[in-house]
């Protein structure tokens, strides 16, 4: 009987590695057998955390896959739902919530808007969960049971940096988030985990909340899908720094498989060539209303140029990348963990069945 396997998983940012996936070599090796996930991150993979820690979303989120709310910030399943799948293992429960759990197979430590170093904004003024990557660390320290570790998490560092600090401040601040990444991932090596799948951050320039707001702007302030240039920029640099350190982590964790994925690549190539894969124009919300001077977000209701209008869903979601102006529609997630699962946007280039075997140092 093949022995279980722990798997890791976080997502962050990263440049571009394309490859057809699956290498020759890897390609021999035996898939792994997990027999759990345990992920962190943010409202990317959140299955409800913060949902039971405060208020949990209204409907039409959930509506398309789950058919009622499911603690997702998204009409259907997320990308950690579709690794789940890919491996055989059941949707993961929120740690956060004690009713109707099951933590047979993983546990989700994930929470909407947790950062990676600690907040100092608080939930009901800005959206910042209290659940920072730390505090998710040591509640999977008092959860423990070792098996698999997912993560995705960056991009609210990286928002926050956008909207608190200088462009140089951006850049500076970048060395003390991955600096605090890296060492949540060595104290979960030293309590048991051995494989990491690490997600990158996305292209927070592209967000859609982000780009309808934009009127009249100068000369290269938006790239040429247009998103905001110099947003992407700060999550590029923020990417190849995470980059540098998981290589030379791999060398101190020797025994150890760190795989780096390239979700940045992934979302910007579905951006940039959204309706020659089926979608519409890419920075159409389906669920919310935003612009310049006004936010009707999902599921509320509002005023628009003098109009109360309700956030209802849009009645064409499986052609629409983004859900709710943040987070991706289960059209658009179902087409990203497709992209990355085999390997193709991995560093070492191994699909996530067979992440678990370690491969050294590479770039």
């Amino acid at each position: 009987m093949m022995e279980s396997t722990i798997l890791v998983l976080w997502c962050l940012i990263s440049s571009p590695m394309i490859t057809n996936g699956d290498d020759d070599m890897t390609k021999f090796l035996p898939p792994c057998n997990y027999s759990a996930i345990y992920n962190f991150g943010d409202s990317n993979s959140d299955t409800g955390g913060i949902a039971a820690a405060f208020y949990p979303p209204a409907s039409p989120s959930g509506n398309t896959y789950f058919r009622r709310p499911a603690g997702r910030a998204s009409d259907g399943r997320l990308i950690i739902d579709f690794i789940a799948e890919n491996l055989g293992l059941q949707y993961l429960s929120p740690y956060l919530d004690s009713i109707g759990s099951n933590f047979a197979q993983g546990a989700n430590f994930a929470t909407g808007g947790a950062t990676i170093l600690r907040p100092k904004e608080s939930w009901f003024e800005n959206g910042v969960s209290p659940f920072p990557l730390e505090i998710q660390v040591e509640h999977f320290t008092q959860f423990k049971d070792r098996t698999s570790y997912f993560y995705n998490q960056g991009q609210n560092d990286v928002a926050l940096g956008i909207q608190t600090l200088s462009y140089q401040q951006q850049q500076a601040a970048i060395a003390k988030i991955v600096s605090q990444f890296i060492s949540q991932v060595r104290i979960l090596y030293q309590r048991g985990a051995r494989a990491f799948w690490i997600h990158n951050t996305g292209p927070i320039g592209c967000l859609p909340v982000t780009c309808v707001k934009v009127k009249d702007p100068i000369a290269g302030y938006l790239d040429e899908n247009g998103c905001v240039k110099s947003q992407n920029e700060i999550a590029l640099q923020f990417n190849n720094h995470l980059k540098g350190e998981i290589v030379k982590l791999r060398g101190e964790l020797s025994d150890a498989a760190l795989i780096y994925v390239d979700m940045y690549a992934a979302k910007y190539e579905l951006i940039s060539n959204a309706k020659n894969q089926g979608f519409k124009q890419a920075f159409e919300i389906c669920c919310g209303y935003h612009g310049i001077g006004y936010d009707v977000w999902c599921g509320n209701k509002g005023n628009v140029n003098g109009s109360e209008v309700h956030a209802g869903s849009c009645p064409n979601v499986t052609s629409v990348i983004s859900w709710d102006g943040v987070h991706y529609s289960e059209a658009a997630n179902q087409w990203i963990a497709t992209h990355i699962l085999n390997g193709s946007l991995s560093d070492p280039p191994v699909g996530i069945a067979r992440a678990c075997h370690n491969r050294g140092p590479s770039l």
